[in-house]
């Protein structure tokens, strides 16, 4: 699992080890997330964290030996490595047109490229044994582009796109078993997006958030643990034969419009 130290990546990986499976995760400095380590202590499946730099081949590779030593065959990857960067993000005294280039190229490195490469790397050793689930975190800002994140947006839309493609790839070219689906996130709150959704002053929703519960029929921001059943589900034997699918969950915000 990539991006496992985040808040929804972490939640992911604690039900996963709940459940009994045995969890790698990914991590740039594995010494910064000890307290991610409780989280996981509590089986009755196991979980380590290795180090691995998901912008770099080489890196994967040594992450997949390390893994397959410790676990065996790898029978799933979650790319769960992505968020988006203020930088990128335009606003009154920031216009789209001088949003520097250098926080443009790192969101959409982050999370395009950041699920690529794992794709490439694990994907391969699923081709190898003819099964395996990929999924892949997309967003509903990739389905419905919001004002300000312009790259957030456009690297999460290609996630999706990604995802489809792979699915179709991965079942013709190498087995029929390897399944490729992402889940589309609605608005979570989280570090990365507090600044958009709550005054910094005050506490109180900003009329971005309050516009995000008004077009959600929910009226709540979603909870990490909102994405297990998705997951689980996705990762079981129940979803066999799907696909190339790219779920919501997102309190109804993608299924209402407006009126």
């Amino acid at each position: 699992m990539t991006g496992g130290t985040g808040v929804l990546g972490s939640e992911m990986a604690s039900a996963l080890v709940r459940t009994g499976a045995n969890v790698a995760i990914l991590a740039r400095n594995p010494a910064g997330a000890g307290s991610l380590k409780e989280k996981l202590d509590k089986g009755p499946g196991a979980a380590t964290l290795v180090q691995a730099d998901i912008f770099s081949k080489e890196s994967l590779l040594g992450a997949a030996r390390e893994i397959h030593a410790r676990f065996g065959p790898v029978c799933g990857l979650i790319n769960a490595a992505g968020g988006n960067d203020p930088g990128a993000t335009t606003g009154p005294d920031k216009p789209f047109f001088d949003l520097p280039e250098e926080a443009l190229r790192q969101v959409v490195d982050l999370n395009l490229l950041g699920t690529v490469l794992p794709c490439q790397v694990f994907g391969r050793l699923m081709a190898d044994q003819g099964e395996g689930v990929i999924i892949n975190i997309a967003s509903m800002a990739g389905h419905r582009p919001l004002t300000r994140t312009v790259a957030y947006s456009a690297a999460k839309a290609a996630v999706g796109n990604f995802t489809q493609w792979l699915a179709v790839h991965m079942a013709q070219e190498y087995s029929p078993r390897i399944r490729v689906n992402a889940i589309a996130p609605g608005f979570f709150h989280t570090r990365q997006n507090h600044f958009l959704l709550y005054d910094g002053k005050t506490g109180d929703l900003t009329p971005r958030g309050r516009a995000i519960l008004d077009h959600t029929p929910m009226r709540r921001f979603g909870n990490p643990d909102d994405l297990l059943g998705a997951l689980l589900w996705l990762l079981s034997p129940g979803a066999e034969f799907v696909t190339g699918a790219v779920i919501a969950v997102d309190g109804g915000f993608s299924a209402f419009s407006g009126v």
